[in-house]
Parts: C-alpha cells; structure tokens; sequence
C-alpha cells in the first residue's frame, strides 16, 4: 500500500547528534495513536479519519497531522556513468524546501523499482552530497534499482533549517517523505512509483522508524540497518552529553528533560506508535557493535512484534557498526528482502 499524490502524511525524525544517533521512546503507549495519514490524491488507499487535536508541534503526532508534499525531481549534472547505472545529482522539493541529493539509474529499459536511502550522521560541515552508504547506493543500483540518496536539509546543497537541531531533527524525516513523493510525482519513465522502499543505516535507522509510524503506507517496505537507539533521550545520553555538547542544554531547556516532561518524550518516540506500522520492516545489526548496541534494536524489534507488526530482526555475529566481512552476505539478505515486497 502507498499514498499517492500529495500526502496528508508526515514524518518526524529522532534527533541524530554526535555521531549519529538519537531517537526515543516510553515504556508505554497512548491509548490511542493519532489516525493513520490519508491520501489527497487521485486514488486513495486510505480510509479518511478524523481531524486529530492539536499536538505538541515538537512530536510525531504533530508531523501526522501535517499535509506533506514532494514533487520537482530534478536532475542535474551526470557524476558518474558506468557500465551499470548514471548517477546523477538532483535536487527535490519537500514541504517548500530544496533537498539535494544523488540518484542512480540503472541502464536499460524500466521502469525500475526505486530505494530511497537516509544516510546515518556526518558533520552538516564536512558533508559532501551523496556522502553516506556508499557501496550500498552501488550495489542497490546495479541491482536494477532507482536509487536515491538524500543528503537533508542543512547538508550540501540543501536549504536550511535553523531551529532542526535544538527540535531534535525532525525535519530530517519530512525530507525522506518528500523524496518519495517526488519520485512517485516525477513522471520519469525510468521510475515505478508503484515500488517504492526505504534503506537507513544508523541515524538513518531512526528515520526509518519513524518515517514507518507517520507515514504508514508510503513506502512498500524498509530496512534499518545498525540503528540508533529509538529513545532520543538514550541517545542523547550516549552520544552527546558524555562529549558535553552544548546543544543538549538547549534541547532540555526548550522541551525539558524525561523527567520532567515525559509525555513530550513519549511523544517523539517511534515506538509510542508502533501500532501505526503498515509494512514490512528488517532490522540488521552486528553483535560487536560498539556505537549503536545491539540492545536498541532488539527493543525496537521487540515493540513492533508486540504490536503485531512484520518484523524481522537479524544478528550478525562479529560485525561492528559498518559492517565488514559479511557485509557483502547482509546485502544479499537486503536484495532479496526488498524483491519479495517490491513487485
């Protein structure tokens, strides 16, 4: 199932400091979740709801209430051609902002399924466009894949948003949202926007959580790979006060600490909604792990399961936060993933 069109979905995103984590949950869940998004477009999938109240515009409920949109693929200059794919940079439109980012191609006659890939923290100060998952963007074209590698806003070419940090990156989310629906509103020949998935390793992960528990339906199915914590205050802990970041100051005195504002904390955390999930979803995560723990992740798997959710959480033994001698293994454990739910 996928929304069409411009999409009345939204997408919040865990905050990603540090080196790239942050994400956020409570122990329990709202009686109930604010309303799976609608479409807005030509042939909607899902039912309409209800208006939902005003939320904490800092939070996932505030995202799913929002009209997003996607839409101005743009290519630009040819980075690269080989035998396989062209690699393009492009830029997009999502909700009024430029996104740059890079795409491949493959050669031959599609239209091919597309991937869009959410990469995993990078300094925005050292950041070059395409910069993240680099043999994942080759492999998954020469795959016959479109694929799209976001670079966010505040990164490369991107627009800015001056206040993403201190609301813990959200608007990171609504850039991957944006980047489907603009390859879904392309009119591109060589793009089916009837198959669509998602990739995100490490902060990317947590886009890929959250992403999931906003915007049900919008993608065809996802994998998070080494993911962060889906607790932001987790993260926040791990990654960024132990470094005495002066950012974590600001977010607490914005919006509190867990302590003392636990359901603004509940309300950015993915796992809050883990009832809103529509697809399929693969967790990989390497048990030698030493920057995001594999422990994150057997929570994260663990409250999708609960809430009956399609999800599949694989160990790799030995791997560390990249991955290395098995990597190549994952990948074709991700290819095959993708061309059972990507049809």
């Amino acid at each position: 199932m996928r929304l069409r069109g411009t999409a009345c979905a939204a997408a919040g995103l865990l905050l990603a400091l540090a080196t790239g984590c942050t994400g956020g949950a409570e122990d329990g869940a709202p009686a109930t979740s604010p309303a799976p998004a609608r479409t807005t477009g030509e042939s909607p999938r899902a039912t309409p709801a209800p208006t939902p109240s005003p939320a904490d515009p800092v939070s996932l409920p505030a995202l799913m209430q929002r009209e997003h949109t996607g839409s101005e693929l743009r290519l630009g200059d040819v980075l690269d051609r080989n035998s396989a794919y062209t690699r393009y940079a492009v830029t997009y439109e999502a909700n009024g902002l430029t996104i740059s980012g890079i795409m491949n191609i493959p050669e031959g006659k599609g239209p091919f399924p597309a991937l869009v890939l959410a990469h995993g923290y990078i300094d925005p100060d050292v950041y070059y466009s395409g910069q993240g998952m680099p043999r994942e963007q080759d492999r998954l074209a020469r795959a016959g894949h479109v694929v799209l590698h976001t670079d966010y806003r505040n990164h490369a070419r991107s627009d800015k948003d001056p206040d993403n940090d201190v609301n813990l990156r959200l608007g990171y989310t609504e850039d991957v949202i944006g980047a489907a629906l603009a390859l879904r509103n392309s009119g591109r020949p060589e793009i089916d926007g009837d198959r669509i998935g998602l990739f995100g390793r490490s902060m990317g992960g947590g886009v890929v959580y959250n992403t999931l528990v906003v915007a049900p339906g919008l993608f065809d199915a996802a994998v998070a790979y080494a993911p962060v914590s889906a607790r932001p205050q987790e993260n926040i802990d791990h990654f960024q006060r132990p470094d005495g970041d002066p950012l974590v100051a600001e977010i607490e005195e914005k919006h509190g600490t867990p302590e003392e504002d636990p359901t603004f904390w509940r309300g950015v955390s993915p796992l809050t909604y883990a009832d809103r999930v529509s697809e399929p979803l693969l967790i990989q995560h390497g048990t030698a792990d030493d920057t995001c723990p594999l422990a994150w992740s057997r929570e994260a798997a663990a409250a999708f399961g609960d809430a009956g959710k399609d999800v599949e959480l694989r160990t790799v033994p030995g791997e560390g936060h990249t991955f290395g001698p098995r990597w190549a293994a994952e990948m074709d454990v991700t290819e095959a993933f993708f061309a059972r739910h990507l049809r």
